[in-house]
């Protein structure tokens, strides 16, 4: 029997603050090669349908941590054009397997265990590295991303304010629901007025060009960036990294690859792992440091957040049990 999960049902299992910690496992056992996290092929779909050109792209993403009782694999749709139609831009969905027998155990909706471990190495970063508390944050977007990563720090710190600016009037709607939370957020009119005197800076847009001057960040900010995943796609611009005392990534060597760090001269190897950092081999030296924390996303964090979400399930008797 195959344990099917909606949307829904996964929201009554995700619980931030549980969450973290596997988070956190998840990235330290990567760092220590502990996993198997193949490369995630990607390839145009819909071409032909409509036209010449592709409508959106697939993803298939796999890991496995060793000594775990499962493996995964998430499947993901990413369609630009649907935001016309009313519709996500980005589908997933995961599949759960028995790592003993291959045995398929779960088929879950994968947008929230996705949106969740991501906003959760915002949180442990801003836990970890941020200066003090509380925490002044200040978060260019608007959009699913950046509520979560202010949800998962505002569940791991004490937050004093929280800044909103997008260019769109969806600040307003992201402050709100940010509100409906129970975590103090307003919007504002300019890049400048959310990073300016803010401790913690999060960026979680689409942008292909930087999203704040620089010279806007006061000393002892970390700015956390979530927004760009490829070659095209920057949301920091060179002064950041300039000013920064070190640089964090999740995953360095695809971190590399994205348009923040292809604007400057830093490599791989001038990218410290985030698993460093709970290790506790490295992280803040002083306050007025400016640190940079960039992450892209990793697979390792699907298949550890799937498997807690998926035991909490069988606990709690969430789900419908599907014969396959």
């Amino acid at each position: 029997m195959v344990l099917v999960l909606s949307d829904d049902e996964v929201a009554t299992l995700v619980d931030l603050p549980s969450l973290a910690p596997v988070v956190e496992d998840a990235l330290v056992k990567q760092g220590r090669g502990e996993v198997e996290r193949p490369a995630r092929p990607h390839y145009d779909v819909g071409t032909g349908l409509d036209g010449p050109e592709p409508l959106g792209m697939g993803l298939a993403m796999p890991a496995y941590v060793h000594g775990e009782p499962y493996f995964a694999t998430k499947l993901v749709g990413v369609h630009e054009g649907n935001a016309e139609r009313g519709l996500p831009t980005i589908h997933a969905q995961v599949v759960l397997a028995d790592a003993r027998t291959g045995e398929p155990v779960s088929f879950m909706n994968g947008g929230r265990i996705t949106n969740a471990r991501t906003g959760c190495i915002g949180g442990l970063a801003a836990r970890e590295l941020a200066a003090a508390e509380p925490l002044r944050v200040g978060v260019l977007g608007a959009g699913t991303q950046a509520r979560w990563q202010t949800r998962a720090i505002a569940a791991l710190c004490a937050v004093d304010s929280v800044s909103i600016y997008s260019p769109s009037d969806s600040r307003h709607d992201c402050a709100a629901d940010l509100r409906g939370h129970g975590i103090p957020a307003e919007a504002v009119d300019s890049a400048e007025a959310a990073v300016e005197n803010s401790n913690v800076v999060v960026t979680a847009t689409t942008s292909t060009e930087p999203v704040f001057p620089a010279d806007a960040l006061s000393p002892g900010t970390l700015v956390i960036a979530v927004g760009a995943y490829t070659a095209e796609m920057q949301e920091l611009e060179p002064g950041v990294f300039d000013r920064a005392a070190r640089v964090f990534a999740d995953v360095p060597e695809e971190v590399a690859e994205i348009g923040d760090l292809l604007a400057t001269d830093l490599s791989a190897e001038d990218l410290i792992p985030l698993s460093a950092v709970f290790e506790g081999e490295a992280g803040r030296e002083s306050a007025e440091e400016i640190l940079v924390v960039e992450s892209v996303g990793t697979a390792v964090l699907d298949v550890a957040a799937a498997a807690a979400v998926y035991e909490s399930a069988t606990e709690e008797g969430v789900g419908t049990e599907q014969s396959f």
